[in-house]
């Protein structure tokens, strides 16, 4: 097993700083948590689509139908509608008893900072060295200052789970450590990077991991300015008890505890103002439960497959219909759980706007260029898969007929770092799968029509080259096809059936090609917040 690390130290080192560089020019430093002026919209705008997971979900008002720009022929219905829609939600904030307000407290407090950032290195290493006893952890002065070597940078052994999961996870409290103290998007990037860096020098005796680094700065950084925005959002809705508003605070803490533990000790907790926050921001968050079919041995899903349980949430947030996009104005998030035999969580997907614009507006239809970062987890019986990667997608909408619309999105670009199975790999204690970059491509269809019915085609298609691991190449092909319904107000029905497959390609062992069909059939319920 060859690991090239003299290469990948080196490409590890360039994308840091194009990381930081990039995040720097497009100006993520007066990112905000939300929009300063609401403006009326039941519709999520056409620019949060999400290149591979969003064709498929059951939108009501939400959907499709309704994110193209309305022309001059508008219905005076339609008008109606939308201006009761707004007289409802300035008078629901003016009469509200108790006007929530997430305060413009806008002071940055770097000592706080400092210290919630150094506590959440702390206290884990505290653990494994008092508790856990772990040798791992009995870190000395010389093992620091060998960490400190561009050449001590490695591959580390951890589970799948644990480097795909667990660190990004781990990496949005470095994150969010800074950004509850009013800190900035770009700032608190770095303080991910920076935390991540010193656990990896000065945490344990273990060579600093180069996959460790990525996980936790690109997936903290997602991870973390998701739930930063998601819990502002819950925080500005109004309340009309304090039992109401206390309720929110909980599950804005749930959302993200570093911002929970700063309005505690800034005694805002609870706490409402005179007025109301204006807000534009809007979550459309839709709810399946159902049953779903696959077979990933006999590849013959109807006659052999096997049936299970799954639960799975989306959720849309948007910051305003605007033609120029910034950092997370748009996110998407995918979560999927079921009762297979791999694990119970199978999927996490994530997708966020990095920067927008309109463009191609002398064609028919409306056009915006889109570069987003995507954050990928995969777990099914057949394979898993992970990844962190930046697309350039362009969205397109397109009016068939007054009440039937079509959505198109074609999307691409590097893939940062990817995880894939080998069969043939035994790297340490744990590790069975290759680390290396790639590139991706992503393509849908969406048709909806009369606001009650949706058809959808995806695909996605990956291409990774192994750096860590035995010699190899990878592809990953994921193709489905939808059709829900609407079928009693809030309610509707979804139907899926797709088709996943990884073919791994090895120079010193047989080739290995994993597939799972599946057919899902689902209730849905969707809710807009």
């Amino acid at each position: 097993m060859k690991q090239h690390l003299g290469t990948y130290r080196s490409i590890l080192f360039l994308f840091i700083n194009l990381f930081t560089t990039l995040f720097g020019s497009l100006g993520f430093a007066n990112s905000t948590a939300s929009g300063t002026t609401y403006t009326s919209q039941s519709v999520v705008p056409f620019s949060i689509l999400n290149p591979s997971l969003l064709a498929d979900s059951m939108q009501l008002k939400s959907s499709t139908d309704s994110i193209i720009p309305i022309g001059p022929k508008k219905k005076l219905m339609d008008s109606i509608t939308v201006s009761m829609h707004q007289t409802k939600w300035i008078s629901d904030r003016i009469n509200a008893k108790l006007p929530d307000s997430i305060v413009n407290y806008q002071k940055k407090d770097f000592l706080r900072a400092g210290i919630e950032w150094f506590s959440i290195q702390a206290i884990p290493a505290s653990v494994n060295y008092f508790i856990r006893k772990d040798p791992v952890s009995h870190i000395s002065f010389k093992n620091f200052f060998s960490h400190l070597k561009f050449s001590a940078w490695t591959w580390d052994d951890n589970l799948f789970a644990t480097n795909q999961i667990a660190h990004p996870y781990h990496g949005q409290f470095y994150f969010n450590s800074f950004r509850s103290n009013n800190f900035s998007f770009l700032q608190s990037t770095l303080a991910t990077v920076a935390g991540s860096y010193i656990w990896e020098t000065a945490g344990e005796t273990e060579p600093p991991s180069i996959n460790d680094i990525i996980n936790t700065s690109f997936g903290g950084t997602i991870l973390g300015e998701m739930t930063h925005r998601l819990s502002h959002h819950v925080l500005a809705r109004p309340s009309l008890t304090k039992g109401q508003r206390n309720k929110k605070e909980i599950l804005a803490m749930l959302i993200n505890p570093m911002n929970g533990l700063n309005r505690l000790l800034d005694g805002r907790w609870g706490n409402t103002t005179k007025g109301a926050v204006v807000d534009s921001s809007l979550v459309h968050t839709e709810v399946e439960l159902g049953i779903r079919r696959f077979d990933a041995k006999e590849h013959n899903v109807l006659s052999r497959g096997k049936n299970d349980i799954y639960a799975r949430i989306k959720l849309i947030y948007n910051n305003d219909d605007v033609d120029k996009k910034k950092p997370f104005d748009d996110f998407f998030l995918n979560l999927e759980i079921g009762s297979d035999d791999s694990s119970m969580v199978n999927a996490v997907n994530v997708y966020a706007s990095l920067y927008g614009n309109r463009i191609l507006s002398n064609l028919t239809g409306r056009h915006r260029g889109i570069v987003s970062a995507h954050f990928d987890f995969l777990r099914n019986e057949a394979f898993y898969y992970g990844s962190q990667s930046i697309n350039y997608n362009i969205f397109s909408n397109y009016n068939i007929s007054k009440r039937t619309k079509l959505t198109t999105i074609l999307g691409g670009g590097p893939v940062v770092l990817a995880a894939v199975p080998d069969p043939y790999l035994h790297f340490g204690e744990s590790r069975t799968y290759d680390y290396g970059p790639g590139a991706d491509v992503r393509a849908s269809a969406t048709l909806s029509t009369l606001n009650r019915f949706k058809f959808g085609i995806d695909y996605r298609g990956g291409y990774f080259v192994t750096i860590s691991g035995n010699k190899s190449h990878h592809y990953l092909h994921t193709a489905s096809t939808s059709a829900s319904v609407r079928i009693w107000k809030n309610f509707g029905v979804n139907l899926y059936s797709g088709y996943f497959r990884l073919e791994g390609h090895y120079q010193d062992h047989n080739n290995v090609n994993k597939d799972y069909p599946f057919i899902r059939l689902a209730l849905a319920y969707n809710s807009e917040y």
